[in-house]
């Protein structure tokens, strides 16, 4: 329990660090929110009013401050360049949608690496572990928005298995929504698959050759129990390690494939308050993107501890 609390304790350091040298970056760029708000047509008296009642002419401390309390009130302000919307309601709007294709990619990722991975050990120096092997380089090589440019192409333009831009939020046809996002969800899943394959693969290779397997072996332990059983635990330890940066990635947001697939979640926001000098917007993404990538090696640190006991007694 102690390790927890201290992992939290730097996780929420992290946290602090990150927002205030994105607030402090955010300060020093030239542009003024008052100014993207009000429009060209504003008069200096608009602009003077509204600058004083959003407080930009307190110093940076006393911004950075009062952001970081309204921060944790959920009163993130507003846009300055989507007509004053709250910037809380938009990111909410867009969460559930970068959320669903997140859990539905992590799914395809797992459900891929995984059996594949022990496939593969268990026929060690075959042509279809050499196959394996190809493919997983393969799909580390290939970019995920050309895949997504490929599927549309196949599965949606020749086969017409999908519409391409056809998006149908989760509140009309939930069902509709999911097999939507599948498309998007594999294009993100495959080549994160053939990652973890590729550390997983390694591992398992590795462990097969310990000690502990040929005490197994030698009782009468047959191969495949002893590789579910065993081995497949002790290896999880370093693709654990490689799958929390891959759910950091997958959560963070998609913001390519996104965009590719017309999907209006948190990756295409992102890119729309970019494009628009959106400062308020944007810092607020970067903090979300970095609570997401802060959490997920956090949890995968934990869970860490637990699959392999050893960790944890020699860190306390």
């Amino acid at each position: 329990m102690n390790f927890i609390y201290r992992r939290l304790v730097v996780a929420l350091i992290t946290l602090f660090l990150v927002s205030g040298m994105s607030f402090l970056a955010f300060s020093v760029i030239r542009g003024d929110p008052a100014s993207l708000i009000l429009g060209t047509e504003a008069t200096p008296e608009q602009i003077a009013a509204l600058r004083e009642e959003m407080g930009l002419n307190r110093s940076v401390p006393e911004r950075y401050l009062a952001w970081l309390g309204n921060f944790f009130t959920g009163n993130l302000g507003n846009s300055a360049r989507f007509r004053g919307e709250a910037i809380s309601a938009m990111i909410l709007e867009r969460l559930p949608v970068s959320f669903s294709l997140a859990l539905l990619s992590l799914f395809f990722i797992v459900l891929i690496a995984v059996p594949v991975s022990l496939f593969s050990v268990r026929r060690e120096g075959s042509p279809v572990d050499r196959l394996v092997n190809t493919f997983t380089a393969l799909g580390i090589s290939v970019p995920g928005f050309f895949l997504g440019v490929l599927f549309i192409w196949i599965f949606g333009v020749s086969l017409r298995l999908f519409s391409p831009g056809a998006y149908i939020g989760y509140r009309e046809n939930a069902s509709a929504f999911f097999a939507y996002l599948c498309f998007p969800a594999l294009a993100i899943a495959l080549p994160n698959a053939a990652v973890l394959v590729k550390f997983l693969r390694s591992a398992l290779f590795r462990e097969q050759k310990s000690d502990y397997v040929r005490t197994a072996r030698s009782k009468g332990a047959n191969r495949p129990l002893t590789l579910r059983r065993h081995v497949l635990r002790n290896a999880a330890v370093p693709a654990i390690t490689v799958l929390g940066m891959i759910i950091a990635e997958v959560f963070s947001g998609s913001i390519v494939i996104e965009q590719v697939f017309a999907i209006p979640g948190i990756g295409r926001l992102l890119i729309a308050a970019i494009s628009s000098r959106d400062y308020p917007l944007i810092q607020t993404l970067v903090v979300y993107i970095a609570f997401v990538v802060v959490i997920a090696n956090t949890l995968a640190d934990i869970a860490i501890q637990i699959v392999d006991p050893r960790i944890r007694l020699g860190r306390e």
